[in-house]
């Protein structure tokens, strides 16, 4: 099987989707933001904060190979923001797309303190960033998989679905 990327806009389901088909599918699963922290022993929010959102792009571009004998990495939603990292993911393996609604992921996230790019307090921003994401998500993706009102194993049953058909 193919390695899958998971990728999506933040509070879409990645992490939650990995861990599921970890578990219940046995198949070997690693979060780049996870592992970015083990690696650098620090939490995504202070990287940000201490060296800026670049320093954090430049780990995750970096993370990509360092992640790539896993069967399923589920990313940062702001791995598409390099090309470089497309091009890795698609050269290791499939890139879906877990496409989650604004409203839903605004739902899921209003309480959230972890997520650097979030707690900007102005919803209008965040859904800017959304849209601009969701186009290259879907441009990138090489299956979309719709997360709205399903259950985590419907969502992981219609991915490995996917992939064997890709």
């Amino acid at each position: 099987m193919k390695k899958i990327f998971l990728i999506g806009f933040m509070g879409c389901g990645k992490s939650t989707i990995s861990a599921y088909m970890r578990e219940h599918l046995h198949l070997s699963v690693i979060d780049t933001d996870k592992y970015i922290e083990k690696k650098y022993d620090m939490e995504i929010k202070d990287i940000f904060s201490t060296y800026g959102e670049k320093t954090f792009r430049d780990y995750e571009t970096n993370s990509i190979d360092e992640v790539s004998d896993y069967e399923v990495i589920s990313t940062g939603g702001g791995i598409v923001e390099r090309e470089i990292n497309i091009k890795k993911m698609k050269n290791f393996g499939v890139l879906v797309y877990l496409h989650t609604p604004f409203t839903e992921i605004v739902n899921r996230l209003k309480n959230d303190k972890t997520r650097p790019l979030w707690n900007n307090d102005l919803i209008t921003d965040m859904e800017k960033l959304y849209q601009r994401r969701s186009k290259m998500y879907e441009a990138y993706s090489d299956v979309i998989v719709d997360t709205h009102n399903r259950n985590v194993n419907e969502i992981a049953e219609e991915i490995i679905a996917s992939i064997k058909k890709a």
